[in-house]
C-alpha cells in the first residue's frame, strides 16, 4: 500500500478538490460538541475517481458534504482547482442517496430544469435533456412521472439531472444504496461507461468495497468515529475500462480487496461496538 503521504503530494498540486487537515465538530444541543472528523487530508486529481469507504457513521457523507460547500469544517481548508472553497461548490454536482426528482415532473421535465434554471431556453433544455436521457437508456421514458419508474431506472434520470449541467466535479453519496444488487452493478457500469467519456473528477461515498474497488483509481478508508480519520489510501491496479462482473473475477481485485478488508473490518468491528450491535 502506499504511504498516505506518497499519494497526497502526487495529487495536490493538480487536485480538483482538497481537503486540507480539516476537522468537523457540531454543537449538541444538550451541550459540549461533538467532533465527527479530526484533521483529515485528502485530494482528488481532475479525472480521478476517489471512492471512500468506512464504518456506519464515520462521517463519509459528512466529508462529502464539506467538499460539496453545504458545511464549512470547524478546521482545515478546502480548495477546488487551487482556489478556497466559500460557500457552495459551483464546480460540483451532487447525487444524493434519496431521490432528488420533483414527483409532479416528467422524467424530462426533471432532467431539463437544471438549465432551464440557469437561463437556457425551454427548447434547447428540453433538446439537451432528451439527448442526456437517451444517453442513459430512457429514451422511451421521457414523458413518465417518477412514480411510473422503477428505482433503478430514476436513479438513471438522477443521473442525468446531474451530468447534463455538465459539472467538473461529480459528488455522489450512497447513489446506489436502495437498489439491488443486480441494479446496482448495471447502474455500476453505466456510471463507468459515462465517467469514461469526460473523466469529471469523482468523490464516491459507498459501504460496499467490491463497489469502491470495481468504479475507483483509489479507495480511501476512515476509521470508526467520533473523530474519524482518513487511514489508509490504496490506488487500484486493474486496467480500464471495466466491467464490474469480469472485474471482480480478477485475482487483483480479490486481492486488494483482502488487503484493505484486513485494515476496514477492525473499524467495523469498533463502530458496531460503539452502536451497542444496533
Amino acid at each position: 500500500m502506499p504511504t498516505l503521504a506518497a499519494v497526497r503530494s502526487e495529487t495536490k498540486n493538480d487536485a480538483a478538490v482538497r481537503l486540507d487537515g480539516v476537522s468537523i465538530a457540531f454543537t449538541l444541543a444538550e451541550g459540549g460538541r461533538y467532533e465527527a472528523v479530526a484533521e483529515s487530508t485528502l485530494s482528488v486529481a481532475d479525472g480521478e475517481f476517489v471512492a471512500i469507504v468506512g464504518p456506519t457513521g464515520c462521517g463519509k457523507s459528512t466529508l462529502l458534504n464539506v467538499a460539496a460547500g453545504l458545511i464549512a469544517p470547524s478546521g482545515g481548508h478546502v480548495a477546488v482547482f487551487g482556489r478556497p472553497l466559500a460557500g457552495l461548490n459551483r464546480e460540483a454536482g451532487y447525487l444524493f442517496q434519496s431521490e432528488a426528482l420533483f414527483p409532479w415532473k416528467t422524467a424530462i421535465e426533471n432532467v431539463a430544469i437544471g438549465l432551464e434554471v440557469a437561463g437556457v431556453s425551454s427548447a434547447e433544455a428540453r433538446a439537451r435533456g432528451e439527448a442526456w436521457l437517451k444517453r442513459v437508456g430512457l429514451s422511451s421514458f421521457v414523458a413518465r412521472y417518477p412514480h411510473m419508474l422503477s428505482g433503478g431506472q430514476r436513479k438513471r434520470v438522477g443521473l442525468a439531472q446531474v451530468l447534463i449541467r455538465d459539472p467538473k466535479i461529480l459528488l455522489m453519496d450512497e447513489p446506489f444504496g436502495p437498489l439491488d444488487a443486480q441494479t446496482r452493478q448495471i447502474m455500476g457500469n453505466l456510471l463507468l461507461d459515462l465517467w469514461s467519456a469526460d473523466r469529471k473528477a469523482v468523490l464516491f461515498v459507498t459501504h460496499d468495497l467490491e463497489e469502491a474497488i470495481a468504479l475507483s483509481d483509489r479507495v480511501v478508508i476512515m476509521s470508526a468515529g467520533p473523530s474519524a480519520r482518513i487511514i489508509g489510501d490504496w490506488r487500484v491496479p486493474l486496467p480500464r475500462p471495466r466491467d464490474i462482473s469480469d472485474v471482480k473475477l480478477e485475482r487483483a481485485f480479490h486481492d486488494l480487496h483482502r488487503e484493505i478488508w484486513h485494515m476496514l473490518k477492525a473499524e467495523v468491528l469498533k463502530g458496531y461496538a460503539q452502536t451497542g450491535g444496533g
